[in-house]
């Protein structure tokens, strides 16, 4: 989850290494719930991509509270855990991150459900160890047409399965017999389009795939 409290240190975004007194004693709740450093790592591996850098990745967040976030594919993720701590606190509490130096925003907080943001009549797929185990470079190739957005669900979190579980969700796949992070999750996915697209070959940017990390 994503979540503020106000410290002595002023408002920072819980995490279970910084906040275990304040999680399990005061709030009652699991440390495991508390992972926002594997958002920061699917972040990072997402806006890395040539996928995303080609224009063909859109990004959503979606919170154990249904809070919604849209990422421009133009931000520059913090490399480390501790500013982009300060980042996430700073969205939750303004809403809207802007540019240093342009009015576009890097990050805002958008209109629940999540699904309202996706494109009418887009195949949505959600990633879970429990799906349907497939390879999913063969999946990708034989499963879409090659001008159509899909929405891929991803859980950004150390237990549960948000990518199984959401709502929107038409069809559940596996691409390991392993658990993966989600990280490694969305590395493999976006190497699939990019095959499947040929975006190291040439940018053809007319296709998009909706990553909704769920956290």
């Amino acid at each position: 989850t994503l979540q503020t409290a106000k410290t002595k240190r002023g408002v920072e975004l819980l995490n279970s290494d910084d906040h275990k007194g304040l999680i399990t004693k005061k709030l009652g709740k699991s440390l495991e719930e508390f992972r926002p450093d594997i958002v920061h790592q699917s972040m990072l591996a997402l806006l890395d991509s040539p996928l995303n850098k080609a224009g063909m990745l859109q990004i959503f967040i979606r919170t154990e509270q249904n809070v919604v976030i849209e990422v421009n594919p133009q931000l520059r993720i913090p490399r480390t855990f501790k500013r982009f701590s300060g980042l996430m606190a700073q969205l939750l509490s303004k809403y809207k991150i802007r540019g240093e130096h342009s009015s576009e925003f890097l990050l805002k907080i958008i209109k629940a459900p999540v699904e309202s943001h996706f494109p009418v009549g887009s195949p949505k797929v959600g990633l879970s160890v429990e799906g349907k185990l497939v390879n999913i470079d063969k999946y990708v190739e034989e499963k879409f047409a090659g001008n159509e957005t899909v929405v891929m669900a991803i859980g950004a979190v150390s237990k549960g399965h948000p990518g199984k579980e959401a709502q929107y969700v038409e069809e559940v796949i596996g691409i390991s017999g392993y658990p993966l992070s989600a990280a490694c999750c969305c590395f493999k996915v976006t190497s699939a389009f990019e095959k499947k697209w040929g975006v190291l070959c040439s940018m053809t940017i007319n296709n998009k795939v909706d990553c909704g990390s769920c956290s």
